[in-house]
């Protein structure tokens, strides 16, 4: 599933540009690359709650976990490592949580802001194997391209 990434980068910092609101600029990012990747069932983003875990932030797809508990699942591990995390088969993946039966495959990316992980972003996807490395990388790019944005000087939560 060829995409020109650096084509969406643009696409999503142009989106961001002109808002400061972090709350609105991760509603629309989600909604983004929700309708603008092919394949996927969900995308959006969890924070660090209080406890330890994460607890669920703007997304597009149907509902999900509200909070995910420290120490397991996929999100979990990306945010703890502060390294995206690819995973082809959930149901291979020791301690992953079902919030969607339909997902299969998923990739999550660290929100890392002068090396401290401030969250992750989420994408799921109803097919196995749907994230190559070149999707990695270009998640990744967009994910940065909100957190330029999100965590600007003058940007609010």
């Amino acid at each position: 599933m060829d995409l020109d990434y650096d084509l969406l980068v643009a696409q999503a910092r142009a989106l961001l540009g002109g808002e400061t609101d972090t709350i609105a600029n991760a509603s629309n990012f989600s909604a983004f690359i929700f309708h603008e990747i092919s394949g996927v069932n969900w995308a959006g983003f969890y924070f660090p709650a209080g406890d330890g875990g994460l607890v669920l932030g703007p997304f597009s797809g149907r509902p999900a976990c509200t909070r995910l508990p420290k120490g397991r699942g996929v999100c979990s591990k990306a945010f703890e490592t502060g390294r995206t995390v690819v995973v082809d088969d959930v149901a291979a993946f020791d301690g992953h949580i079902v919030c969607d039966a339909r997902s299969r495959s998923e990739i999550v990316v660290p929100l890392v802001v002068d090396g401290t992980v401030r969250g992750i972003f989420d994408v799921d996807s109803p097919l196995v194997g749907r994230f190559s490395a070149e999707d990695a990388r270009g998640i990744e790019a967009l994910v940065e391209a909100f957190v330029e944005r999100a965590y600007a000087p003058g940007a609010t939560a």
